[in-house]
């Protein structure tokens, strides 16, 4: 969807899945700095809104995600995701429960395709499942921030910040009381400062939660009785995952950042270097210049200087060898 905050002055669309909101309002390093203070807000509204509601919600969601939400608490935000048969990671959801509806936001697009899956799994639960997208919008107040919650917002409050499940028709309103704005390349620089893993950025089609250090935040090791756990199971318990996510600081002599899908390659073996990984996300940081997180093999010893492209990069570990 097309955030009405486009129109403000400055703003510059994203691209790709985030071209409904603003990459950036005219000054990146300044949105950033305004970020990191807990000043200004980022416009989320492209992003995808699901509700649950009935009385069975929570036992309901329990059985189908990979965190334990059987008894979680009113107003406690927690994230879990949805894998396939094969323990791959086919959705994350960033939820929180106001006592009567778990809200949860998505990211874009994919709402419809996780409603579907929802929907087939419902059976004799007393559940009602909704796409909230068109009328309700996300909006992230940073770390730190006293901007106040318009009454009645449904909040969802982290360690990163608080989310604003916003009623669509107010946002351009509490825009104008929540400033300065920040684009979404700022959010995302922070993303990556933090080693946040991103659905559709960090993943692919065979991308397992170990492999994205997602265990303990996102999946519980407790519970079972999800699709995909049998493979969660057998990794924690008898091997390790194929790959690791990795924080690469770049040269910051290139112009060019690596674009997302871009090879890594061992330093060492030159240019026709075997390929070890992938750049999944690159940005520039107003302090610690250009990043990346990145999925290389698990194989790849944690000192090996790395190229991306051709770009040299030093690696630090997120996910253990």
């Amino acid at each position: 969807m097309k955030s009405p905050l486009l129109s403000l002055p400055g703003a510059v669309p994203g691209e790709g899945v985030d071209e409904g909101v603003a990459a950036h309002y005219g000054d990146l390093f300044r949105e950033q700095r305004a970020l990191a203070d807990g000043a200004g807000f980022v416009d989320l509204s492209h992003r995808g809104v699901v509700t649950v509601t009935g009385e069975d919600r929570l036992a309901w969601l329990h059985l189908l995600l990979t965190q334990h939400v059987s008894e979680l608490p009113v107003g406690e935000a927690t994230e879990a995701l949805i894998l396939s048969a094969h323990g791959h990671i086919e959705h994350a959801l960033y939820l929180v429960d106001d006592g009567t509806t778990v809200w949860a936001h998505v990211e874009p697009g994919t709402q419809e395709a996780l409603i579907a899956y929802l929907e087939s799994m419902k059976f004799f639960y007393r559940v009602e499942v909704a796409d909230r997208t068109a009328d309700f919008a996300v909006v992230h107040l940073p770390a730190g921030s006293i901007a106040e919650a318009p009454e009645g917002a449904v909040v969802r409050e982290t360690a990163y910040g608080r989310d604003l499940f916003l009623p669509r028709a107010d946002l351009e309103a509490y825009a104008g009381k929540a400033g300065p704005a920040a684009g979404l390349l700022a959010y995302e620089a922070l993303r990556v400062e933090h080693h946040r893993p991103r659905v559709g950025f960090e993943t692919d089609h065979r991308t397992i939660p170990h492999e994205l250090g997602w265990i303990g935040t996102a999946v519980h090791l407790q519970k079972g009785c999800y699709r995909g756990q049998e493979t969660v199971a057998r990794v924690q318990n008898l091997g390790k995952p194929p790959r690791r996510l990795v924080f690469l600081h770049l040269d910051g002599s290139d112009v060019h950042l690596p674009p997302h899908g871009t090879e890594i390659r061992m330093a060492d073996e030159g240019e026709d270097g075997r390929r070890v990984g992938v750049v999944t996300t690159s940005v520039r940081h107003f302090e610690l210049g250009p990043v990346a997180l990145a999925l290389v093999k698990r194989n790849v010893p944690a000192d090996a200087r790395l190229v991306a492209g051709e770009t040299a990069a030093a690696q630090e570990v997120i996910v253990e060898p």
